[in-house]
């Protein structure tokens, strides 16, 4: 997988973490930008605030449900 970057980084005393610079320009975030996080059972995403939640979210939830489902779905209402 190119690209793709993995860190050990360690907690710190008052509970803060440092990006490493390559996880930093991978995002395109500097110091001050805001971090969404994201806590999924034992999966914790990093990723920079979005602007538009909406835009952001399109597409995130494609292949969840069988083919022809959400018609189906629909048309029953």
């Amino acid at each position: 997988m190119a690209g793709d970057t993995m860190a050990v980084q360690k907690l710190s005393s008052k509970n803060q973490i440092v990006l490493p610079k390559e996880a930093r320009q991978a995002m395109g975030v500097r110091g001050g930008d805001e971090l969404l996080i994201v806590v999924k059972d034992d999966l914790t995403l990093v990723m920079p605030k979005p602007k538009r939640y909406a835009q952001t979210l399109r597409g995130l939830a494609k292949g969840t449900y069988p083919s022809g489902y959400l018609k189906r779905e629909r048309r029953s209402w």
